[in-house]
């Protein structure tokens, strides 16, 4: 191993002392057949599911669409020009369908070079509405659903800076848009402007546990800048294009009608601002406003929330998650925390659940009290509601299936969120009167979607369940073949019509409506499989256990042409995972890979090398179990490698590979994983590190799944922190990273430092920074270069 090491580094650093200032590269022909492809078009349905929309898209951004103007502001990444997310990906093209008919139809008279996104059925289904970027903003178009034609309704002026910029009215004839201010302020070159001060900021002695975000304001100009790119205007606009104000300038974070349409909610930022949390959790007003934008009551203050109590179960104080109640003509629902947010506090309950109905002259009504943390409520056509808590500590959630004409309610789910086994599945909704989602229940029946994931491999099934007994029907189980089916939803209970997508390792997945009682399936889109040079690659999901009994799975790939049976020739294996944490050893252990999943190369995974010979253990379990009250990461690096030995081993005993030459990769926190790795084990001959977080000192205040602060645990950061042991590191290591990196915790000076310190201390290892990229990659010229480099790196490593 000593001589096979060796060997590896002096090709590592012959090979990379010349590559300096190199230009774009494209990886090798095998390799760039499957990653320069045409992406299929993506599927939207309306709710009667009797239109399909299909939604076209470059499979690549470029450089160029990266390098637009861009000003990071309280968390948004916005093009300051066009008044929209710098983020945001585009659909070039749009076709729809009747979904009983055979050919797509192009919508005609669509934008030129069209920038699409923002897509949404009108209440009634009869339109689309879209938002076209052009060169100098944002404008609002409909499609004609039975014309397939569409026609611009406003200038380019909308205001998207916050997201979405549009809402539908309920009677389908007009909307509610944002535009820019008449007399918008201009904004302030920080570049130019000298300071009239220091920037001064004062804590008050309150304990807060606070990440590291990215992207926020800094100084005196950028709050002005935020101020005005936020900054909009209200008009109703018809289907013609006829406007009509109806709110000056404020900064809209959200707006929605009531399900009757009587009623508009509108909450908008205030001051003051702040430099240390995104805007989520700046100052808020929530406002009632007739359909007219007459105030009706101010519903709700939130004060600046820089202070939070340690623990993923902590939440601010005062109502919280506010939203009209989707069964009622305008009623409003909220949570209020019962222990003052502080999940560290003992109480018996921890959230009320309140109700309110307009005119909201009388008090919030409480409809129900949460033991643990409230979730989410989902209404009903019947008399039910059904409320969901949970616990991020023990992982429980729960579900009530609240009657409301009583009160009383009844424990429907009680069981750990990670596993998988148990999960009784979504409920299936409808639209209702007022075209709101909520849980189809009809005739004291409601119906389940489950995943159906079990020890035995995965099996989609629907449930019915007696809402007054609770007892369950299983109504169908899938069984096929060699092939993955998932169920989308039910069409017709009563006559058991469903919509499923159907897939296998070399079939795209596609659509399909389903009988359930015939078994017949007619197709309803028909994809073809962009990626047939890999049709024939073989695929087996492995298991395999852990020294301490644990059970791992991972997702096997061999090249096309391999002798299974004959094994003369050992490959090298390319491990490529990311690590999870878990409460106990049970749900650790079980699995969610399917051998039917297609198989999908990109750019986040290893797929791709089983063109150049290697094997692939893509997905492999990476498990971090902490019991009781034992945290995972008390023996994070103990498991880690314990992880990684059960992998080596297992695809080992099959005799595949040449367990000499094994190489490990990972993304974020599969880049941590993979750091850790190569610092303590001796399994590896390199290892490939993507846009990860290296030294967690400077994470101080949790990471990942860690509640914990340093300073309650120093010793955890520390031993968990690559940085802090890279004397240790001496197996060559690739360093990707994006240099406008927004992730909280993996900003790219994480990349850089770690960098610095491995090659001062004299380890093999390179570094790539890729312009303008974010955490995930996205432009084509920078992915084909990702893909290239690994070859090259895996090449000299694992193959010489």
């Amino acid at each position: 191993m000593k001589i096979k090491l060796t060997i590896c580094l002096l090709a590592f650093l012959n090979f990379y002392n010349a590559q300096e200032n190199i230009t774009y590269q494209k990886p090798s022909a095998e390799i760039l057949k499957l990653a320069d492809y045409q992406r299929p078009p993506g599927v939207l349905m309306n709710s009667k599911k009797d239109w399909v929309v299909f939604t076209y898209r470059p499979t690549y951004k470029t450089l160029q669409d990266l390098s637009q103007q861009e000003m990071k502001l309280g968390g948004l990444r916005i093009n300051p020009i066009t008044n929209i997310a710098s983020t945001v990906t585009y659909f070039n093209d749009l076709k729809i369908r009747k979904i009983n008919d055979k050919n797509e139809v192009q919508v005609k008279n669509l934008p030129a070079e069209a920038k699409i996104t923002y897509i949404s059925f009108s209440p009634d289904e009869k339109k689309l509405a879209f938002t076209n970027t052009t060169n100098n903003g944002v404008e609002l178009w409909l499609v004609d659903m039975e014309t397939a034609s569409a026609k611009k309704i406003s200038e380019d002026n909308l205001n998207a800076n916050l997201g979405m910029p549009y809402l539908w009215y309920n009677d389908s004839q007009s909307l509610l848009i944002k535009k820019l201010p008449q007399n918008r302020a201009a904004l302030i070159d920080a570049g130019k402007d000298l300071p009239t001060g220091p920037i001064v900021s004062t804590a008050d002695g309150k304990v807060s546990q606070n990440r590291t975000y990215q992207d926020l304001l800094r100084n005196p100009q950028d709050e002005k800048n935020f101020e005005v790119l936020t900054a909009s205007e209200i008009y109703n606009v018809d289907l013609n294009g006829g406007q009509k104000k109806v709110k000056d300038q404020d900064m809209y974070v959200g707006l929605s009608f009531s399900p009757d349409g009587n009623y508009l909610l509108a909450t908008v930022i205030k001051k003051p601002f702040s430099y240390i949390v995104p805007l989520n959790r700046f100052p808020m007003t929530t406002t009632v406003y007739d359909k007219n934008g007459n105030t009706v009551k101010a519903v709700n203050e939130v004060p600046l929330n820089e202070i939070m109590p340690k623990g993923f179960s902590s939440v601010r104080t005062g109502k919280r998650d506010m939203a009209w109640r989707s069964d009622a003509p305008s009623t409003l629902v909220f949570a209020e925390a019962l222990d003052g947010g502080d999940q560290s506090k003992a109480a018996e309950y921890r959230d009320e659940i309140f109700t309110w109905e307009a005119p909201f002259t009388a008090t919030p009504r409480s409809f129900f009290k949460t033991k643990q943390r409230y979730e989410d409520v989902n209404w009903t056509n019947d008399h039910y509601a059904i409320v969901s808590e949970e616990w991020y500590d023990t992982r429980n959630t729960k579900s009530f299936l609240v009657d409301l004409n009583n009160g009383e309610s009844k424990v429907i789910d009680d069981r750990n969120s990670q596993d998988v086994y148990s999960d009784p599945g979504h409920f299936n909704t409808t639209k209702n009167q007022y075209g709101r989602t909520i849980i189809d229940m009809k005739g004291g029946k409601a119906y389940l979607i489950g995943a159906g994931f079990t020890k035995d491999g995965q099996h989609p099934f629907i449930d019915e369940m007696d809402v007054k007994t609770l007892k369950k029907k299983r109504l169908y189980t899938s069984n096929l073949k060699n092939a993955k089916e998932g169920i989308v939803d039910i069409l017709n209970p009563s006559k058991g019509e469903i919509l499923t997508t159907q897939q296998s390792p070399s079939l795209y997945p596609n659509y399909f409506k389903k009988n359930i009682k015939s078994s017949k399936a007619e197709a309803v889109t028909h994809f073809a499989n962009p990626f047939e040079s890999i049709k024939d690659v073989y695929k087996e999901v492995i298991t395999y256990k852990r020294n301490d009994g644990v059970t791992l799975t991972g997702t096997l790939y061999l090249p096309a042409n391999y002798d299974r049976k004959a094994k003369k020739e050992k490959l090298p294996l390319l491990i490529w995972a990311y690590p999870t944490e878990y409460k106990d050893k049970n749900t650790a252990g079980q699995s969610k890979q399917n051998p039917n999943d297609f198989t999908f190369p990109s750019y986040g995974s290893f797929i791709y090398w089983t063109t150049k010979g290697y094997a692939v253990l893509d997905d492999a379990a990476f498990p971090i179990i902490g019991e009781g009250k034992t945290e995972p990461n008390d023996t994070f690096i103990t498991q880690l490698v314990a992880n990684a030995d059960a992998a080596i081993n297992a695809v080992d005993q099959l005799g595949y590979i040449d367990r000499k030459k094994v190489a490990v990769g990972g993304h974020s926190y599969g880049a941590f994983m993979t750091a850790n790795l190569l610092t303590h084990s001796k399994l590896f001959a390199c290892g490939i590190a993507r846009s990860g977080a290296y030294n967690r000192t400077l994470t101080p205040f949790g990471f990942q799944s860690e509640q914990r602060n340093y300073w309650d645990v120093p010793e955890i950061y520390n031993t968990m922190s690559p940085f802090m042991h890279a004397d240790k590191m001496k197996t060559p290591l690739l360093l990707i990273h994006g240099d406008a990196d927004n992730n909280p915790g993996t900003f790219t000076l994480q990349t850089e430092r770690y960098f610095q310190a491995l090659k001062n201390l004299g380890a093999p290892v390179k570094m790539v920074l890729l312009p303008k990229e974010a955490h995930g990659y996205q432009a084509k010229e920078n992915i084909l270069h990702v893909l290239w480099e690994q070859d090259q790196f895996l090449e000299k490593c694992l193959k010489k």
